[in-house]
């Protein structure tokens, strides 16, 4: 049996997956998972790499236990962030997080080198404060000496790939988040990066999903008991995603659901017009050189925020029992604002936002929750018209994988919100995409079409009927 191996950390949880296939179906595994999330460093919110890399070699002691040691392994992660490593390899600066008010301010910066609709007809990607151009905008105004000492930028999901194999690559769906690949070339933007006077050589030579890098350090398989080839997955975990969307046709729009809800089509051209610019709508990267035509949107980080600042008391179900309860509580909010994006309380948030638009206020948590699951389904069906009317035409239904698709409540929303059938699951999609990518590359899946029906025959897919009702799975 060849085992494959997921290491897919989010913004709030990381896990190793083990993937295979037994009797013609995709099985998988969960073999480690572990919180995730930033603390704060010298003042600004930072990833713990050291302790997540620990993690990583936990994992991998762990399939060694289970007899189930992975003959190929890929990371995932979430985009825009990266690590600097100066000429002997060590980190320079700190590890920021995309959610550090350290970008506040360099939109503007930026803006006075190239406009944003510029930046825009170049890159296909939406304004968003957290991109990396704008990260580093940050250094190069604030720690200048930083990109002096810096001989080497890796992407967060590179920088793993680097601590397992000593090899230093860019991935291309990761790289393409942070608006500095030309959307036409679907390749670094040089023109773009020495106008905004980002040193060249930091960048790395850009590998496609699927790319071998080759086997793991020899200390590092001396140190876990085996040894594995490290296989580039569609490193930005929406990328991942949207490889594992059970469906063949192009007739669907999808939600990649997690901390982040990423809403859009597959498309096999950039639309880099005024139009999509004006509707903030992104280009970012896919396997084979597809393009992910979506936009971001808040997700189910405000509903996780809002049970962090109750010490967690509430079960998931719990909350979904309670939403349920307040179902006609009539206050919404725009889940794409923002001003959610790194409150320092998202429940004050919240309701300072119903106070400013003379909305009536949660005072309970079911309240709380069923505004957020009706305000993020609300947005979903604003953005599937925007979908709708930028590519001139009309989708039958939407597929949700991820997390997020676990949330009947929010699936029955939706279907209604939208008006649209809706197709939940798999749960696991960007470990499954993860795993598939390194099964395409390795000839288990001879077609993206073969991987994708493999996969609806595989995993439990949950239907609902444009009205929200439950019609099958």
């Amino acid at each position: 049996m060849t085992y494959y191996g997921a290491l897919d950390f989010g913004a709030s949880s990381g896990r190793m997956m083990l993937g295979w296939i037994e009797d013609g179906k995709f099985q998988l595994q969960e073999v480690h998972r572990f919180e995730n999330g930033m603390v704060k460093k010298d003042g600004e919110l930072c990833w713990e790499f050291d302790r997540i890399f620990r993690e990583v070699k936990i994992a991998l002691k762990k399939c060694k236990e289970i007899g189930k040691m992975p003959s190929y392994v890929g990371v995932d992660t979430w985009g825009v962030d990266f690590v600097l490593l100066d000429k002997d390899d060590n980190v320079v600066g700190n590890t920021v997080g995309y959610r550090d008010h350290r970008t506040d301010g360099m939109d503007d910066e930026v803006y006075k080198i190239i406009s944003l609709e510029d930046l825009y007809a170049r890159t296909g990607i939406q304004k968003a404060i957290f991109n990396t151009i704008y990260q580093l905008m940050a250094v190069k105004t604030k720690h200048p000496e930083y990109l002096e000492k810096a001989e080497t930028l890796l992407y967060v999901p590179d920088y793993f790939h680097f601590l397992l194999t000593g090899q230093k690559v860019n991935e291309y769906t990761e790289a393409t988040t942070g608006q500095l690949i030309n959307a036409a070339s679907c390749e670094y933007d040089w023109e773009l990066i020495d106008r905004l006077g980002y040193p060249r050589r930091i960048f790395q030579k850009l590998v496609m999903p699927g790319t071998k890098l080759g086997h793991i350090r020899p200390e590092l398989a001396e140190e876990i008991g085996y040894d594995f080839e490290v296989v580039v997955p569609c490193t930005h975990d929406t990328g991942s995603a949207v490889l594992s969307v059970p469906a063949n046709d192009d007739d669907f729009v999808y939600i990649s659901s997690g901390t982040w809800s990423l809403m859009g089509v597959e498309r096999k051209t950039a639309d880099t017009s005024a139009k999509s610019c004006a509707l903030n709508f992104t280009n970012e990267g896919g396997y084979d050189h597809r393009f992910r035509y979506l936009k971001n949107i808040m997700g189910l980080w405000m509903i996780n925020s809002a049970r962090h600042e109750v010490n967690d008391k509430y079960s998931f179900p719990q909350i979904v029992e309670m939403a349920e309860a307040e179902k006609d509580f009539p206050s919404r909010v725009d889940a794409n604002d923002e001003r959610f994006l790194s409150p320092d309380s998202m429940i004050g948030e919240i309701r300072k936002a119903c106070e400013e638009s003379g909305q009536k206020v949660p005072e309970n948590f079911g309240q709380l929750a069923t505004l957020i699951y009706t305000s993020l389904a609300e947005c979903y069906a604003k953005t599937e018209r925007e979908l709708e009317e930028a590519n001139g035409r009309s989708y039958s239904r939407i597929h949700i994988v991820g997390g997020g698709c676990n949330v009947d409540y929010l699936n029955r929303l939706t279907a209604k919100a939208t008006g649209k059938e809706v197709h939940a699951g798999p749960n696991e999609g960007t470990a499954i995409g993860n795993i598939t990518a390194q099964m395409l590359a390795t000839g288990v899946f001879h077609s993206v079409e073969e991987a994708r029906e493999n996969i609806h025959e595989s995993f439990g897919i949950k239907v609902y009927s444009s009205d929200g009702e439950l019609i099958s799975g």
